[in-house]
Order: structure tokens, then sequence, then C-alpha cells
């Protein structure tokens, strides 16, 4: 009995989904736990594994096509090692039987002619496909035992055109390029622009929206008109953080087996950050403000199939290796479309990094019911007064959107002020002070 493919709960309040891709196609041998199909929610994207070993049979919705959850979407028979049935042979057979190998006789009877005597036809095209046997030929029957008769040789000739007329159909193609009207002037264009036929529209390319790319592009639509968005600027000096990542880079990966990135440095200033000033960990709820005790940090990836926000929970409890190795694994789990739906809910305050494709400065937008967004850019060496000499260092642009509705800018200006505190003096996350 066929097993249906249905689709499952992919997170809270999530009723439909996209099929973006099916990895299988119809009498495809699956093996337990392989990606069947890719499916476009709201908040991620996901590979459907098969349940069993078999092959995948009727596919019911199409890639593009959008699906309610608990859906069947496609079948699956169930086999053994995922191996797809023999098919019948006998079946395949075509109706019709080939002539039979030529006998010594019949090389005799199929010599080339004295010279003055025509020629033999050469075999007809849809005997070479198999579809048809030889004309004036037999099946089990050998051309040498019975000669070709006048019936036969008339029909033949019906069938294939003269020479002559293979001739004038050859060159009719090429007579027409080259010939032009009789009062046309040979400087004159023969079709004028705007008679002249269009190609094919190639200049656009319509593709559908993914469910996750019209989510977001709603949440942004609804976050610009439902709020209250300021960004306030600063810019810090990476060269403590740089010269920290480069004196310990070897011991830190040889001991938790990880690289010490920059974002470990972040995640930890905005958690002091935000100790300090609970409004951008908070959110509105109708006239009600909602703090929270938790430090839930949601960090941006960018994909190929749109941005996703997987969340470092209790980010305040994590070391710098658990944030590096948490991060990593988002990464790649997002790059496979493996990321759980309750892996991207419930943060508290985002954090993005522009500055990896080369961002200089931007002004980020906050995620509701959120009521910040640290952005961060690419590091770039700049001259810099420091105790009164113009200096060289490695500077980053930081960039807080804020709800002006909760956060004042007095608030949203110490909050940056204190993750560029703490970012060129690094010990201070380790002093709380």
């Amino acid at each position: 009995m066929p097993i249906e493919i249905k689709i499952p709960e992919v997170g809270e309040s999530i009723t439909e989904v996209q099929i973006a891709e099916w990895l299988k196609a119809e009498g495809d041998a699956v093996q337990k736990d392989e990606p069947l199909v890719v499916i476009d929610s709201e908040k991620t994207t996901l590979e459907l594994p098969s349940p069993e070993n078999g092959v995948l049979g009727k596919i019911l919705h199409q890639a593009g096509s959008t699906v309610q959850v608990g859906e069947v979407i496609a079948h699956l028979e169930a086999g053994e090692g995922g191996v797809a049935p023999a098919k019948d042979q006998s079946a395949e057979k075509p109706v019709t039987q080939s002539a039979p190998a030529a006998k010594p006789e019949m090389a005799k009877a199929f010599s080339p002619p004295p010279s003055g005597a025509a020629a033999p036809e050469s075999k007809p095209e849809a005997l070479e496909s198999g579809e048809a046997e030889p004309v004036g030929v037999k099946p089990q029957e050998s051309p040498a035992a019975k000669p070709k008769g006048k019936q036969t040789r008339a029909l033949e000739t019906k069938l294939r055109p003269t020479s002559q007329e293979q001739s004038e159909k050859s060159s009719a193609p090429a007579k027409e390029a080259t010939e032009t009207p009789s009062d046309a002037k040979p400087s004159e264009p023969l079709i004028s622009k705007e008679s002249a036929p269009k190609p094919a529209d190639s200049e656009t390319e319509v593709i559908p929206m993914s469910m996750l790319r019209r989510t977001v592009a709603r949440r942004l639509v609804e976050a610009k008109q439902q709020m209250a968005m300021l960004t306030t600027f600063n810019e810090a000096d990476m060269s403590s953080v740089q010269g920290l990542r480069h004196e310990n880079q070897e011991a830190f990966e040889q001991r938790h087996a990880v690289r010490l990135g920059l974002m470990s440095f972040f995640v930890k200033a905005a958690v002091d950050g935000l100790k300090q000033f609970p409004q951008l960990n908070a959110e509105m709820r109708g006239n009600d403000i909602v703090y929270r005790n938790v430090f839930n940090i949601g960090v941006a990836i960018a994909t190929g199939r749109g941005l996703v926000v997987p969340v470092l929970r209790h980010a305040e409890l994590l070391s710098f290796a658990d944030v590096e190795k948490a991060i990593v694994d988002f990464a790649q789990r997002a790059k496979d479309g493996k990321l759980k739906p309750d892996e991207l809910e419930g943060a508290t305050f985002t954090i993005t990094n522009g500055g990896v494709f080369g961002s200089l400065l931007s002004t980020p937008i906050i995620s509701p019911p959120q009521s910040g967004i640290l952005g961060l850019h690419t590091i770039q060496e700049r001259p810099v007064a420091v105790q009164g000499q113009v200096v060289i260092r490695p500077m980053m642009y930081v960039a807080l959107t804020y709800d002006h509705r909760i956060v004042d800018g007095r608030e949203a200006v110490l909050f940056t002020r204190r993750v560029k505190e703490a970012i060129e003096s690094p010990a201070r996350l380790l002093l709380e002070v």
C-alpha cells in the first residue's frame, strides 16, 4: 500500500507552505531519510525526508504549489533497499520484428548491380528505428527468396521522392534566402525596422516569490508602517579585538575546535548593553511594554533562499566558544535548509552584519515585535585622532535602529556607546564595569 507523503507541522501558527523544489522525480529510488522535496514556509526553508526505503510514486503537487499543512503531496511505494522495481521487458519489445541477418546467398542478392543497372534503394529510415518492416519484405522471409515485383517497386517509388525532388526541396531554403524583390534597390533593407519580427522577450524573467521572501517583505513593510524607527550611529576601534584574536586564535581553536570570530564579541557587548538599557530588550503589546528578563539574540544569516535569523537563546549564559559554535552550526544548516522553525522564533534583539559583504554604512530595519537591531559593517583602516596624534586604525561603523515609541534617543545613544566601549576594551566584559 502506498505511503502518503504529507506536509508536517513546521511551526506555530503556520498553516500553509510552498513547494520549492522536488529533489526526486517519479520513479526514482530513495533511501529512508533521504531528502525528497524542499518546502518553504514563512519562517524557514527545509527539506522533507523519505519515511522509508522505496520508490517515489505519483507527485500530486508540483514545485511552486501552495499546500496546506497535513496535505498529501506525493505517494511512496515502499520496498527493501530503495531499489526501483524491474520493468517488464516484454512490454517494451516492439510489436514488429526486424529482418533476419543476411545469409551468404542474401549478400549475393544485395550485391551492387552491373554497370547500367538501377541501384537498389537504401533502407527506409523507419526500419532503422524499429518502427516498420522493409517495404516488400515479410517477417521471417529472405529478400533473396522472393524478388521484387512490379507492384512492390512501384510502391517503393511512390514512398520515396525522386532525386530531382530531393534536390529541389533541399535547395529551396537557400533560394528563398538569396532572392530579392526585383524592384528593391540593393542599398535598401529588405525588411523595415518597424515590421521586423521581434524576438521573444528575453529581457525579463518572472519567478514567484518564495513564502519566506514574501513573509520577510510583508513584515518589513509592516515594521516601517507601524513603528517609529530611528537610527543612531557610532564607530568602534577594532584594534583590541583584532589583537586578542591574533594572540589567542591558535590556542582557542585547538581547545574548542572552532575559530574565534567577531560575532561573539558583539553578542557579549550587546547583552551587556541590554542589561543597562532594558527598553531595547522589550516589546510593545497594545498599551503595555513587556520587559524580558532573558536575552535571546537573533543573528541574521544570508542564504540563497533568503535571510534567516536563528536565535542564540539565553546568550547571557553562553561562553565565547558556545556563541561561535552555535553560529557556525546555524550558518551550515541554514545553507542546507535544515534549520528548525522553533530555532527562528523568540528573539528579543537582533544583530546583523552587512560588513561581510563590504557594507560601510546602513540603517537596518527592526523585526517586529522587537524594539532594536544592531548593524555591523566592514572594518576599514582610517586616520583617527588618538591623544592629539593622527594614527591609522581599523575602524567599524555600528548602527542601532530602535523603536522610538519605547526607546528614547538618550537610551539608544548610550547603548551604542556602551557597545563601542566594550569592543574597544574587551576586559570590561569580564569585569562587568
